[in-house]
């Protein structure tokens, strides 16, 4: 009975015949064609495939940063096409944390500057902001450096910082964006533990773009891409 229930729960994330053409007539390039993908809540999925080959392109659709050309991207079931503008970016902010490769930090400011600018773009008050910052900058083992200028960490440092400000709104789905590729192999190692214990004791739903195998392995399911079409799927029973 209970796996008939899980059946009826609709996934966090689904990409049905998904296209994305960029460009018209001759100069027409279709970087994703006819994609189908689905990962549900609280599980990983990880995005494999060469430089090109459209996995960062179906990324940027499942978070809702892009509009597919044809096809549909469902969140938790309801099409994002039925969404208005403003709920298309409430989702964003809410429900959605982002880890990218290059950091994406500004260095003049503060950690805690950093970290609490999804909070101040949600408009969420001072006093619960300060405490939401802190909390997540604590979950990473960075409450000591709420002060410093971002410009003045390491690059494993720098890395949890943004894994912080994704958690800031306590998302249901991160993105990873090679999140362990401008890391050494012991940081991003350490990189990779936080991102899946975040996934097992919170439930949050993983979704990794990667060309490292052994990232991609520790994921429930993974999809390799080449020339913008699912060539290989694989999957970790529940």
């Amino acid at each position: 009975m209970a796996e008939d229930a899980d059946a009826l729960i609709p996934p966090a994330l689904r990409a049905v015949g998904v296209t994305r053409t960029y460009g018209r007539g001759d100069a027409a390039f279709t970087a994703l064609d006819g994609v189908d993908v689905a990962v549900q809540q609280g599980r990983s999925l990880a995005i494999v495939g060469k430089s090109g080959s459209g996995k960062s392109t179906l990324m940027h659709l499942l978070a809702l940063l892009d509009r597919p050309t044809a096809g549909t991207i469902e969140v938790a079931g309801r099409s994002a096409s039925a969404l208005r503008p403003a709920e298309l970016t409430t989702v964003r902010n809410k429900r959605f944390g982002f880890v990218f490769q290059q950091f994406f930090l500004t260095g003049g400011q503060s950690v805690f500057e950093n970290v609490s600018l999804p909070l101040v773009i949600a408009g969420v008050p001072a006093r619960q902001r300060k405490e939401r910052t802190l909390a997540a900058l604590d979950a990473m083992g960075l409450a000591d450096k709420a002060g410093n200028r971002a410009t003045d960490l390491s690059g494993g440092q720098k890395q949890r910082v943004v894994i912080a400000r994704a958690l800031v709104n306590e998302p249901s789905v991160i993105f990873a964006d090679e999140p362990t590729g401008n890391l050494d192999t012991a940081t991003g190692a350490q990189v990779e533990e936080i991102l899946f214990g975040l996934q097992r004791e919170r439930g949050i739903t993983l979704v990794v773009v990667t060309h490292d195998s052994d990232l991609a392995a520790r994921c429930d399911s993974t999809v390799t891409i080449a020339d913008g079409r699912i060539i290989s799927r694989s999957e970790v029973a529940a």
